[in-house]
């Protein structure tokens, strides 16, 4: 019998959804102060009444778009949220499967191109997906909408899909699945399941992937449920933060070909207590950066760049789900490693996305059935 990981909510909705929700507002309330370190920083709500949002961008204009995990996409342009964007393929909208991740093209202001990731529905249940769309010059709905990829074993479980995107530099797209609910399918190397991803903005394999495997897409294995996704523009490197069981939540940094672990290493026990695999550690299995025992329950990854907070330089900012907060994690000058501090915890709800905006400041998204959109800023300077 699988079991579902009791910090990841199952949702209400078990059939596609389509349907357009009753209308958003945005906030219109006085930004809050926190201290974080030596920093003050401004919690200002952009917008509030989003359901389940899952991942939050930022247009060339300063508008953002968030998608909603029952399966919804939405503009949020100065201070009014938009109704959901037509054009939208059939979605699972089942357990933690839904709409999920969204990235935008490298030349969206041009082309008007993006991305998007979800479960979708086919013979023998549901799985991670892929879609390429173009937004329509009006802002009203998706055209051109192709799916470029889906994973080759679906089942009916709810949980584990992944699947956040990073873009790499050439334009093409890494992203995660997990393993579905079914441990031993991230060590199937005929599998999808348990594996980050890298194809071409037009679905085919990247020849960066290691040759002669299985599965020409696959870039890496042995993940359990890879929920944040991440390149560090100073130096092109990726970063995955991923879902332990009972402990185990972990930072790894993926690299052609390398196996993870999952399920025959791990930090965590099965929720039964029991242990899992053969230990910690074992040859031909990689080690994480960093992992968390108890868990936090990780929905995204950052790594912040930029000018608004310079005392955070190059560190990774988690979200979690669990304890509800931002989790800094400092990186050394050699790359090891510092402490963590967490931030906003317990204040807002569960974190579901956070991206570092082209100005510095920080957005978050709250997984909640009147879910917000946040915005960090250093103190004066929102």
């Amino acid at each position: 019998m699988m079991m579902l990981n009791p910090f990841d909510r199952i949702a209400r909705l078990c059939v596609p959804v389509l349907a357009i929700s009753v209308a958003t507002s945005a906030l219109a309330e006085e930004p809050r102060e926190i201290r974080a370190g030596d920093v003050t920083i401004e919690v200002t709500s952009i917008a509030e009444g989003l359901e389940n949002p899952w991942s939050v961008e930022v247009m060339p204009d300063g508008a953002f778009i968030v998608t909603e995990r029952p399966g919804r996409m939405r503009i949020i342009r100065d201070g009014e949220v938009g109704r959901p964007l037509g054009g939208l393929p059939r979605i699972a909208a089942v357990g933690q499967g839904g709409l999920l991740d969204l990235a935008l093209s490298p030349d969206f202001a041009e082309s008007r191109r993006l991305f998007f990731t979800a479960a979708a529905p086919g013979p023998g249940g549901q799985g991670t997906a892929v879609f390429s769309a173009r937004l329509s010059a009006n802002e009203r709905r998706l055209e051109e909408v192709r799916r470029i990829f889906l994973m080759n074993k679906l089942t009916g479980a709810g949980q584990h899909f992944g699947s956040r995107i990073a873009v790499a530099a050439d334009g093409s797209l890494f992203f995660g699945i997990g393993d579905r609910g079914e441990p031993d399918r991230a060590q199937d190397q005929a599998d999808h399941a348990g594996k980050i991803i890298r194809i071409n903005a037009d679905g085919t394999p990247s020849s960066a992937n290691p040759s002669g495997q299985l599965l020409p897409e696959v870039w890496s294995s042995g993940h359990r449920n890879p929920q944040g996704i991440v390149i560090d523009p100073a130096d092109n490197r990726l970063y995955t933060v991923e879902h332990g069981a009972r402990g185990g939540d972990e930072i790894n940094a993926p690299e052609a070909g390398n196996n993870y672990g999952w399920p025959v290493i791990s930090y965590g026990k099965h929720y039964s207590g029991a242990e899992i695999g053969i230990g910690q550690t074992a040859d031909g299995y990689e080690q994480p950066l960093h992992y968390w025992d108890p868990s936090i329950a990780p929905g995204a990854l950052a790594i912040y760049r930029g000018a608004m907070f310079p005392e955070w330089e190059g560190d990774f900012l988690v979200a979690a789900l669990k304890y509800q907060l931002i989790a800094r994690i400092e990186r050394n000058d050699d790359g090891s490693i510092g402490k963590e501090e967490r931030i906003l915890q317990g204040d807002y709800g569960r974190i579901r996305d956070v991206k570092v905006a082209p100005d510095g400041s920080i957005l978050l998204v709250t997984d909640e059935e009147d879910g917000q959109l946040l915005r960090l800023t250093r103190a004066g300077q929102s």
